[in-house]
C-alpha cells in the first residue's frame, strides 16, 4: 500500500459538471441509484437554468473524490488503446481502479486563481431529423486554479498512474474535456 500526494495545475480553465439545479440533481441520482446522497444534494450549487457548475461548501468550491477517480478510468480506456504504453497491459482496469486506487479526501477542494467566470458553448448532435444545435453553459475554475488530492494505491504500477495523469495535460478533467478544457500539469510528490 502506497499513498502519494499529487497536485494538478490546470493550464486550461476547468468546468464545472454538477447540474445547478438541486432538483434536477435528485432526479437524475433518483434514476441511477437506489438512494439520493444528500450530501451531494447539499453541496449543489444554485446556479442559472441548464448551468453546470462546481459543488460548494462553507470551505469553498470542490470535485468529489469519485470525479478524480473516473478521469483516471478515462485516461487509461484512451491510453489502452496504444500500443506498448502501461494502461494496455491492464486488465479490467475499471474494476482493478475501483478496487485498488483511492482518491482521499471525499472532497478535494480547489485552489481557485482567480474568480469563477461562466462559458457558453454550442452542443451539436446528428439526430435522425438532421443536426441539432443547443446551448451548454458551465461554471469555468480559471487558469492556474489548482487541487491536492493525496492517492492511496494497493497495487496498481506506479508508471502507470504517472502516465495517466501525463495524459491529463491532454484529455483534461471536468467538462468538454475532449476540447481541451481542464487540462493539467501534475506534480507528485514535488517532481516535476
Amino acid at each position: 500500500m502506497k499513498t502519494v500526494r499529487v497536485t494538478l495545475t490546470f493550464l486550461e480553465p476547468l468546468l464545472g459538471t454538477a447540474p445547478g439545479d438541486p432538483e434536477i440533481y435528485a432526479k437524475f441520482i433518483a434514476m441511477k441509484a437506489a438512494d439520493v446522497n444528500a450530501d451531494e444534494l447539499q453541496t449543489c450549487p444554485t446556479l442559472e437554468n441548464a448551468t453546470t457548475g462546481f459543488h460548494r461548501d462553507q470551505n469553498g468550491v470542490f470535485l468529489y473524490d469519485y470525479q478524480v477517480k473516473g478521469f483516471f478510468k478515462d485516461a487509461c480506456s484512451m491510453l489502452a488503446r496504444v500500443k506498448d504504453t502501461a494502461s494496455s497491459k491492464l486488465k479490467a482496469y475499471k474494476k482493478v481502479i475501483d478496487g485498488l486506487l483511492f482518491v482521499q479526501p471525499r472532497r478535494v477542494y480547489l485552489n481557485l486563481s482567480g474568480p469563477i467566470t461562466t462559458l457558453e458553448r454550442p452542443l451539436r448532435a446528428q439526430t435522425a431529423q438532421g443536426e441539432r444545435i443547443a446551448l451548454a453553459r458551465s461554471e469555468a475554475a480559471p487558469v492556474g486554479t489548482t487541487l491536492t488530492c493525496e492517492l492511496l494505491n494497493l497495487g496498481i504500477a506506479d508508471e502507470t498512474i504517472k502516465e495517466w495523469l501525463t495524459y491529463g495535460a491532454l484529455r483534461g478533467l471536468g467538462q468538454w474535456r475532449n476540447s481541451s478544457w481542464g487540462r493539467f500539469h501534475a506534480v507528485i510528490d514535488g517532481e516535476a
